[in-house]
């Protein structure tokens, strides 16, 4: 480790470019050897007061001027100062092991101070911060980008524009009409529903849709047990009455999901926490240890659902009120998505005078108006008697990022509750939710109308 730090203070003095990639990464504390810290200190300095690599001479004049060495300290540390040398190194073999430096460093340093903690030598940090500091510590990187320079990055720009973005498609038209084609990566996008109404339902039926296109899938569920949605997902890629599951014989059912396999090269992994037991770093953990086991990287992620997640944030705050915490999950699972960089689907129900309600407003969702603030897309799903009748759910749009949400606000797909399956209905269907012509009008209206029922609606 010595030669590493000798290396990096070396380069720091005599690589410009070396400095202005990894200096801000590194710290005082990664050096190990004091001498070391009060070279890299000095540096440290001078670069950042007058924006120029110091020479030798500069950081002895500099370290002779401290109070905190005696003598001798400062002839060692000169001594280090002269030998110095400018070296040739391979620049990028220079910068990717200062990175694992620096990295190994940082958790060497977070797991002492978590054993401080652990042991109750450190009485400002309680053990729920042990977690976040061992995190920090692993996700140590030179991240360099800086951000988008308008005037002089156009080039990437115009290139980014012709570029066909990659989505996870749905099997259903209009879904896929009002996102353009799918679901982009890095993004957060929630069901909004009562209870009973379908949440699940719509989960499992994307969810099974995804690994027909050979995709991976990764289920999480804390409202049912693996068992019961892996019970939806075979009612619906089967074809079998949900009822019906029990009644198989075995040989059949073998050959049923052996002929399933056959038709995708995807996995979906169904993961069951207790409720309320389980957040974002759970689900990193989780996915790291897939990775690692099974070699298993999800394409989208599916949370059941997002109400009954807990909060990295809030971890056993009994204070903060729902707002707060609804609004931390949500940034939480959307900070997930961008991490993972893929799509993650969720649900939330619908506050009690959402239930059985036959229009739903952004107003009604449970516990926390945050939640759509968050959302790339958030749609409500609604059931009324009639509807049920005519094995059809509306789907109403409540927020999107991705098209114009006043186009198709509203259309109706057809549900199957016993195959656990959603599908496209006749357009004849969709021309029924137009009211004789009054779309625009319903468009214009937002929220300043009353709320109206679907007894005025033909279908």
């Amino acid at each position: 480790m010595d030669k590493v730090e000798f290396l990096v203070l070396k380069n720091l003095i005599h690589n410009e470019e070396y400095l202005r990639k990894v200096l801000p990464f590194i710290k005082e504390e990664y050096f190990e050897d004091t001498k070391y810290k009060v070279i890299f200190d000095e540096i440290s300095t001078f670069t950042t007061e007058y924006n120029e690599l110091p020479t030798k001479e500069i950081l002895n004049i500099e370290i002779e001027k401290r109070r905190d060495i005696n003598e001798d300290s400062y002839k060692q540390i000169s001594h280090v100062v002269n030998c110095l040398e400018d070296d040739v190194v391979e620049f990028d073999w220079l910068v990717n092991t200062t990175e694992k430096w620096c990295r190994d460093r940082a958790i060497y340093l977070a797991l002492i101070e978590s054993i401080q903690i652990a042991d109750g030598g450190d009485a400002k940090k309680a053990p729920d911060a042990i977690p976040s500091i061992l995190s920090d510590a692993l996700a140590v990187s030179f991240d360099n980008h800086v951000g988008h320079d308008y005037l002089e990055d156009y080039e990437s720009r115009y290139e980014s524009y012709h570029r066909k973005e990659e989505r996870i498609e749905f099997d259903l038209d209009y879904f896929n009409k009002i996102t353009k084609g799918g679901l982009p990566n890095k993004t957060l996008n929630i069901a909004l529903a009562g209870t009973g109404v379908g949440k699940s339902l719509f989960m499992c039926h994307v969810a099974s849709s995804v690994l027909l296109q050979g995709r991976n899938v990764l289920y999480i569920t804390m409202e049912m047990a693996e068992e019961r949605i892996a019970e939806r997902i075979d009612a619906n890629l089967l074809n079998v009455n949900i009822q019906e599951i029990v009644d198989l014989p075995k040989q059949m059912f073998e050959t049923k999901v052996t002929n399933l396999a056959k038709k995708t090269q995807g996995q979906l992994i169904i993961k069951e926490y207790p409720t309320a037991s389980a957040h974002a770093g759970h689900f990193k953990s989780l996915l790291n240890e897939l990775a690692l086991k099974k070699s298993f990287r999800p394409d989208i992620i599916f949370i059941d659902y997002l109400n009954i997640c807990s909060s990295e944030r809030y971890r056993g705050n009994s204070t903060v009120n729902s707002y707060s915490y609804i609004k931390a999950i949500a940034e939480e699972l959307r900070g997930l998505a961008v991490e993972t960089n893929v799509p993650i689907i969720s649900a939330t129900q619908t506050t009690r005078s959402g239930y059985g309600s036959s229009d739903v407003e952004l107003t009604d969702t449970s516990e926390s108006f945050g939640l759509p603030a968050t959302a790339d897309l958030m749609f409500a799903l609604i059931s009324t008697e009639e509807l049920e009748s005519l094995g059809q759910i509306l789907v109403k749009q409540l927020k999107n990022r991705y098209n114009d949400y006043s186009v198709h606000r509203r259309f109706v797909v057809g549900i199957d509750r016993a195959k656990m399956r959603l599908y496209d209905c006749e357009q004849s269907a969709q021309d029924d939710l137009l009211d004789n012509g009054k779309e625009e009008e319903y468009n214009n209206e937002e929220q300043q109308k009353p709320k109206k029922s679907f007894s005025g609606f033909k279908f």
